[in-house]
């Protein structure tokens, strides 16, 4: 039994699409039947599979199935939403009345209603998002098994496990409106993970890797990730403190997936309309260095963030954000974009595969090119402020010395100001991180507070 079967082995679910179109735009003809002025409705339904393995024994299998209908409707500028997980007639006549209901009441906002009628999608590429041939519940078991069994067995200091996992999932929906719009959105995406802990005591550390991919076949295989989560524990023993300093800075790719993110907060449209981002106005302004360049790249085959449309079901295209280190534009829906008196980007729900181009080499280069300084690899806490730019947190990495791996470092803080920061990004690596909706390699900023033991290393 395999966890996901449709039509044919390869084949989107197009009959389930369909009858989903049917149910939404009929979903729409009563709204407007009732009186709502514009209409938007989206349906989706989403099936997975969750395994979790400890010390070489089951800990979970959970099979998922939810559905839901989600309805938006405008009365003038006045908004009434509602939802339901049950798509029977009943439910939807209630979903249907409920939202209605709340837009008679709502107090006006000029900014509310659909997308602009001329910005929504035409053309719908093949991103080839569906790959439905997934792993069964004993394969999936068989898998993380293994992938733990790889890391415990790599060296006998690994000696404890938070165990392994693999998840597979599908998902596919329609999003439709009152413009006559009729978006229809599907996917797979698939996972394996490994966590496991070295030493003894107060000297224990941990750490773990993980894999994921639209295509389960292309996910690394269970040995390869448990090794690399043991290489990683490994690599941590013997941590050290290092004492307050200020010193060259790289973040691994992972870290600098977060680092991005930072940016496309403080120039999303909610923080920029309520006030609350470091670079209010800031379009049209150099926050990089010159050599800098950031694109959304929305219909890469088989990416995370892949897709044609946005949730309003704007067309989505290869769309600059830093060019030449200058911010192009902000990140923007409708509703967003109407309270700055702009035009929507087509980030309603966010960006589409944000891709920072390397101007550098390795990881190997960065750390040669550096000489000494901090590699982080880890980063903790929440002491980013999008209002100042301020940012602070706690981190672990190693430190490096005339350009090799010295020892592990943990306990400490860097901090600075985001702004900043931005400015003193000397490279971007050129071992690109793939797995999330930020594409970039390790970053390596000039100069960063180090803040940690008084009593630490002084290197």
């Amino acid at each position: 039994m395999t966890l996901l079967t449709v039509e044919s082995p390869n084949a989107p679910p197009h009959a389930e699409l369909d009858r989903l179109a049917a149910i939404a735009e009929d979903v729409i003809a009563r709204c407007r039947r009732h009186g709502a002025e514009q209409v938007e409705v989206g349906l989706s339904i989403d099936s997975g599979l969750a395994v979790n393995v400890r010390l070489g024994e089951v800990e979970t299998v959970e099979h998922t199935r939810d559905r839901g209908l989600s309805l938006t409707v405008y009365a003038g500028q006045r908004k009434g939403s509602a939802s339901t997980a049950d798509l029977d007639e009943r439910s939807i006549a209630i979903t249907i009345e409920q939202a209605l209901a709340i837009a008679r009441y709502t107090e006006a906002d000029p900014a509310a209603g659909l997308a602009d009628p001329e910005r929504l999608a035409t053309w719908f590429p093949e991103l080839d998002l569906w790959h439905p041939q997934g792993p069964d519940a004993p394969t999936a078991i068989e898998l993380a098994l293994r992938c733990e069994a790889a890391a415990l067995g790599y060296d006998p200091r690994i000696n404890n496990s938070e165990g392994a996992s693999v998840s597979a999932g599908r998902s596919y929906g329609i999003y439709a409106n009152s413009h006559g719009f009729v978006g229809r959105d599907y996917g797979t995406r698939y996972s394996l993970s490994c966590s496991v802990l070295a030493g003894e005591d107060d000297a224990m550390q941990r750490d773990h890797y993980y894999d994921s991919a639209r295509a389960f076949a292309e996910l690394a295989t269970a040995e390869a990730v448990g090794r690399e989560s043991a290489q990683r524990t490994l690599a941590r023993l013997g941590a050290r403190n290092l004492s307050t300093r200020k010193a060259p800075v790289i973040l691994a790719a992972e870290v600098a997936r977060g680092f991005f993110g930072h940016l496309t907060g403080a120039v999303s449209g909610g923080s920029l309309y309520r006030k609350a981002s470091f670079l209010l106005d800031a379009r049209g302004q150099q926050i990089f260095p010159r050599w800098m360049q950031i694109t959304e790249q929305p219909h890469l085959k088989r990416a995370p963030g892949s897709s044609a449309y946005d949730d309003e079901g704007v067309a989505t295209g290869a769309n600059p954000l830093i060019v030449d280190g200058v911010l192009e534009r902000y990140i923007l829906g409708s509703y967003s974009a109407r309270k700055l008196g702009l035009a929507s980007t087509g980030n309603a729900g966010g960006v589409h595969n944000l891709t920072v181009t390397p101007n550098a080499g390795s990881l190997d280069e960065l750390f040669a090119d550096m000489g000494t300084g901090l590699y982080v690899t880890e980063l903790l806490g929440q002491g980013v402020s999008l209002i100042t730019g301020d940012y602070s947190r706690g981190a672990a990495g190693y430190w490096i010395e005339n350009g090799r791996i010295a020892y592990p470092v943990h306990e400490i803080t860097i901090a600075g100001n985001l702004r900043e920061m931005f400015n003193s990004i000397i490279a971007v690596g050129s071992d690109i991180d793939t797995r999330g909706n930020v594409r970039t390699g390790p970053i390596r900023l000039a100069e960063v507070t180090i803040a940690g033991d008084s009593g630490g290393d002084e290197d």
